[in-house]
């Protein structure tokens, strides 16, 4: 059997809590949103979903911004629904940065009905790629309509996200513009450097084992960026569990248990240097290039920490 496929363990999944989306909207009039608090003079409320994308914002943000992560780390962003407790943060929030392609289809549904006046959506994802480069895979079939959303795991891809959260903070802060825009320089820096890493990494895996065969379809944007290729994903388009048929189709196709990757998780505990989307993606190929066969030393002189 080859060894050389690596199975996607994601992380625990949320319940379903439902949206009452008109009830939501009643609440945020009592509310009764004030201006933006950057027109005030004050902290802008930025308020974020999955992991990746709340470090992200808060490397170019900093101790500029008041950020809220509405999507705890490690939870389904695929399958998760805000409380009606979460009315108050997306009341409150000057901008809030989605994801998109259709990541966070429920909290989009309740930031369009809820947000106060002046405050604007960012969808970063439809400002990275055009339609014509979504990728869709068993995850993301094009007969659901629904791209593969996971453009974060590419670094080049995590860098235009940073432009373009710095733009949206210079709009709507401009005093703070120079130091949005220092923050970016030098987040965006490690970025390249990491994207640089990563493909003098994976180059010294044998090209017969630079395949991927995954848990579920979150390096869709990743692997062809350094040569790899995704052969398959078990997670159902549903996102519900492997049914013991889907197991037993990986196992015919040789696919073993070889290691655990993150796609929207950090490792180390909060406030480790290793914490952070950096941290994710250091890890993430460190685990991938030893279990192929290849070096990973490359990687080595990345620094994972979030900006200061």
């Amino acid at each position: 059997m080859d060894r050389y496929r690596l199975w996607l363990c994601r992380g625990t999944r949320s319940p379903g809590l439902g949206i009452l989306v008109a009830l939501l909207a009643a609440v945020v009039l009592l509310l009764e949103p004030a201006a933006s608090d950057a027109a005030q003079g004050k902290r802008p409320n930025v308020l974020t979903t999955v992991a990746p994308l709340t470090n992200i914002v808060k490397n170019v943000g900093g101790p500029h911004i008041d950020l809220y992560a509405l999507i705890p780390g490690g939870m389904d962003s695929h399958t998760f629904e805000p409380a009606p407790s979460d009315i108050r943060f997306i009341a409150a929030a000057d901008l809030i940065i989605l994801n998109s392609l259709q990541l966070e289809t429920a909290i989009e549904k309740l930031a369009l009905a809820n947000t106060k006046p002046g405050a604007r959506i960012l969808k970063l994802g439809e400002h990275t790629i055009t339609a014509h480069e979504y990728v869709f895979d068993r995850s993301f079939p094009k007969s659901g309509g629904h791209p593969n959303p996971h453009l974060w795991m590419n670094p080049i891809y995590a860098a235009r996200y940073a432009e373009l959260v710095r733009d949206a903070l210079v709009e709507l802060d401009p005093a703070s513009q120079a130091r949005y825009q220092e923050r970016t320089r030098l987040f965006t820096e490690r970025l390249l450097a990491l994207d640089r890493a990563i493909a003098a990494a994976v180059v010294t895996i044998p090209p017969e084992n630079r395949k991927l065969l995954t848990y579920h379809d979150s390096f869709a944007y990743f692997a062809p960026r350094y040569s790899l290729t995704v052969i398959g994903a078990i997670e159902p388009a549903s996102f519900s569990e492997p049914s013991p048929r889907d197991v037993a189709r990986v196992i015919r196709q040789g696919g073993q248990f070889i290691a655990t990757l993150r796609d929207d998780d950090f490792p180390g505990a909060p406030g480790s240097p290793e914490h952070s989307y950096l941290g994710m993606m250091l890890e993430n190929v460190q685990t991938m290039v030893t279990a192929l066969g290849g070096n990973a030393d490359a990687l080595k002189g990345i620094d994972p920490a979030d900006i200061p």
